[in-house]
């Protein structure tokens, strides 16, 4: 039987596209060798909107976890209260559930953006980061900017910035089903 090594944090970042898709990735990578994984997902409506990267998860067996259902850069209806109260409830339900359950990997997909749009204070998720399990390898992803990423430096083990250079978005084309969602 092999020791396990120390669980590292990841953090996936910057306006370039890619930041799910490579969670996604790791979370399938890790399955094949048959790690526990869990894959939470913030601003996302799977109902709604599909999804496509919930729908492999579910078929391959991790356990995925959905909060703060929409965002409000796009949909005007939702309050920002609530968006408060659903986080709280969001980080402790990862605290006192997920970080208890054995898991190997989890991504917590769009956090970063909750700090951005502060309905998460950053001091909130440090605590999150340092109250994880010692040998859970963590993934935070979102389009973040560099202050919340200078602050978080100290904590993490791994920064990638994903640079936009070109996007079709810029010139027009929506977002694609099966491609960019």
């Amino acid at each position: 039987m092999t020791k396990k090594t120390k669980g590292l944090i990841h953090i996936y970042t910057g306006n370039g596209k890619g930041k799910t898709t490579s969670s996604v990735g790791l979370l399938i990578r890790a399955t094949a060798y048959k790690l526990k994984c869990c894959y939470i997902s913030f601003y996302k409506n799977p109902y709604k909107y599909g999804c496509g990267e919930i729908k492999i998860l579910k078929k391959l067996k991790i356990k995925t976890f959905n909060f703060i259902k929409g965002c409000p850069y796009f949909d005007k209806k939702i309050q920002l209260g609530k968006l408060n109260k659903e986080i709280e409830n969001a980080i402790i339900f990862i605290k006192t559930n997920i970080f208890k359950k054995s898991y190997d990997l989890v991504v917590l997909d769009e956090i970063l953006v909750c700090i951005r749009e502060k309905i998460l204070n950053i001091n909130k998720l440090i605590d999150l980061i340092k109250s994880k399990p010692e040998k859970l390898e963590l993934i935070l992803t979102g389009q973040s900017n560099k202050e919340i990423v200078k602050k978080l430096e100290k904590y993490v083990d791994y920064i990638t910035f994903m640079k936009n250079l070109k996007h079709p978005y810029d010139s027009g084309i929506k977002s694609r089903k099966g491609i960019e969602y």
